[in-house]
């Protein structure tokens, strides 16, 4: 499989994804179930976005500029904290992993702003530059597009995850 087919099957996965949550906005039968698995959910997204930045740097061979590393040091921990919670069950977890989110997240923003106005920023290396776009799923998403897209799920899951649902509302109202 090549860069762009992966990209492009990524970038599917990831408007799936997106199109779940604003469903689960708006379903409280589907914000029930991303509730129940949001540790699943928010993990799942982060081993693929992980697995998908090892692939293009270890398969594709493209090179990963200095922004592509921080969100790095944002996401690869994700993958980790969030299968290990998944395991364990342990739903306080998403608190920590929406602040290491936010952070990845503001990263990649900045990355994106980079890409669309290259002019403005002389953070990156000449030899590697920040605004180098390596493939364009559907001739429009990049990779530091689908890094912030993989962010703002992790962040919608488990905010999701966190949320008390209606029902255990009630039952504490009723209590009180």
């Amino acid at each position: 499989m090549d860069a762009s087919t992966v990209a492009t099957v990524f970038a599917l996965a990831l408007f799936a994804g997106l199109v779940g949550i604003v469903v689960a906005v708006f379903n409280e039968s589907v914000r029930a179930l991303v509730r129940r698995r949001a540790l699943m959910i928010a993990g799942s997204v982060a081993v693929a976005a992980t697995l998908g930045s090892l692939y293009f740097s270890g398969v594709a061979d493209f090179i990963p500029c200095k922004l592509c590393w921080y969100q790095r040091i944002a996401m690869y921990p994700l993958a980790v904290l969030l299968v290990m919670a998944a395991v364990r069950r342990d739903q306080s977890m998403l608190l920590y992993v929406r602040v290491i989110a936010l952070f990845g997240l503001a990263v990649a923003a900045y990355h994106v702003w980079i890409q669309w106005f290259p002019e403005k920023s002389n953070f990156c290396e000449f030899d590697n530059p920040c605004s180098a776009r390596w493939v364009e799923a559907f001739d429009r998403v990049t990779i530091p597009q689908m890094a912030a897209l993989s962010f703002v799920l992790i962040i919608a899951t488990a905010t999701i995850g966190l949320r008390p649902s209606a029902g255990s509302q009630a039952s504490e109202e009723s209590v009180a």
